[in-house]
């Protein structure tokens, strides 16, 4: 019997727990659901008996992504939905092409968080059929009706062995291209079509500084607790590594989502992630600190107007506030985060089955589209998930071949940071279903 909806997801922190409460809701309506993750081996069931009626995407930005994303997948699907995770961007990217969807990445339907990325994709082109404004289903964790979902401040520092009675404090990074080489960023850039090199050295510069903030703050105050949440790109940095030996109350931790901290926090301090409308919706504030400033082109226009800390002693001095006002405007917050009464979760299942029941609102891979099978990527991501799955590492098997032991050992670290394990997925399940089962 066929599938009805499959959804891929990239990273794991980000997106797993909202694709779980989104496939809870849809079994609880009588939908078979999958989730797997972009770099999963491809299963030939998924081309035949098992093909889904609809694919959920993670992003879909033009004919390769669709290629790639879902013919790669399941083969021919004219039901395409995006979840569509990148929707803070800067001005430029905003007035761009690449983000503003290309070729037939335009006829799937582009889900948005508020009215704003609707009535911009729209202005690039788009159909309002294809731009419904749904919510975000991540910040339906944060909303009342799931009360008592996310572990208090004392049981979450027990759990992690901080000092529960110490102030503390929750850094929120976004120095995803801090950890990227120097061909890392010019592939990047290329893919994009934006130069990305500049961003790249404002990231390094960036986190240096505020590196150097935490550890003079932490060494004049050993009754903080700092917690530096790293992004989902940011994994291999020797700096965060040295200062986590020098300072016992320096933390990096990247287990759990960061909801959790931020609910648990006493205080919050932030770059330029996304996650600053997530302290808005758990009713919280924080701080931006921007020791370098940002180019325009790279800052998301949520914090054009932001108050931002800019050297030291304002972070002592923004430490110290105890009820500091939120930095950004509650319109512009708003305007980027749709405030409905309805939970996002209930919007988008409601858009999925619409999807599901009805005719393809558009022909993705109708004309304009030349789909082709990636023989080298269905072979290379077997071999991958099979040295995975006994902890072989590329770098040492391949080792008699450079080229080969790098592109495999990159796979591998993609794969490695995205696994979910089947414990992991039961333990989230039961807990998000009583809260999709109760209403």
């Amino acid at each position: 019997m066929a599938l009805d909806f499959l959804i891929l997801y990239e990273h794991t922190v980000r997106e797993y727990e909202s694709d779980l409460l989104l496939k809870l809701e849809l079994e609880r309506r009588g939908y078979s659901v999958e989730i797997r993750q972009l770099l999963d081996p491809k299963h030939l069931r998924l081309f035949g008996r098992d093909k889904p009626e609809v694919l959920v995407a993670s992003c879909m930005y033009d004919n390769e992504a669709i290629n790639s994303h879902v013919y790669n997948n399941i083969g021919r699907c004219n039901k395409i939905v995006n979840l569509h995770w990148e929707q803070m961007l800067s001005d430029t990217q905003e007035e761009g092409d690449w983000f503003n969807m290309n070729g037939n990445a335009k006829r799937c339907v582009q889900t948005c968080w508020g009215k704003r990325t609707a009535a911009r994709l729209q202005a690039h082109g788009m159909e309002a059929k294809n731009t419904p404004v749904t919510g975000a289903v991540m910040m339906d964790f944060l909303r009342p009706e799931f009360k008592g979902y996310f572990k208090d401040k004392t049981a979450l520092c027990r759990e992690f062995g901080l000092d529960e009675h110490k102030h503390l404090h929750l850094y929120i990074s976004s120095f995803g291209y801090a950890s990227m080489s120097d061909a890392e960023v010019a592939e990047l850039s290329k893919m994009a079509g934006t130069d990305f090199t500049g961003f790249a050295r404002t990231n390094r510069l960036s986190m240096a500084e505020t590196l150097d903030w935490f550890d003079r703050y932490l060494a004049e105050h050993p009754e903080v607790e700092l917690v530096y949440r790293r992004h989902p790109s940011e994994w291999n940095s020797p700096a965060l590594d040295a200062l986590a030996k020098k300072r016992p109350n320096f933390h990096v931790i990247f287990a759990d989502s960061v909801k959790q901290w931020i609910v648990a926090a006493d205080s919050i301090s932030i770059w330029m992630s996304t996650s600053i409308a997530e302290v808005y919706m758990a009713g919280k504030s924080c701080h931006i600190l921007r020791p370098t400033p940002i180019e325009h082109e790279y800052d998301p226009v949520i914090y054009k107007g932001a108050r931002y800390v800019t050297d030291y002693d304002g972070f002592v001095a923004a430490m110290a506030e105890e009820n500091p006002p939120f930095p950004i405007p509650r319109e512009v917050i708003e305007g980027y985060f749709d405030p409905s009464q309805r939970p996002a979760y209930l919007r988008m299942a409601d858009l999925l089955e619409n999807v599901y029941k009805n005719p393809p609102r558009d022909t993705p891979m109708g004309e304009g589209f030349k789909p082709h099978f990636n023989l080298l990527k269905f072979v290379a991501l077997w071999g991958v998930h099979l040295l995975y799955r006994h902890g072989w590492e590329p770098k040492k098997v391949f080792a008699f071949c450079p080229p080969l032991a790098n592109f495999a050992q990159r796979i591998y670290g993609y794969v490695d940071k995205a696994h979910v394990t089947p414990e992991q997925v039961e333990a989230m399940t039961a807990r998000i279903r009583p809260y999709v089962t109760a209403r």
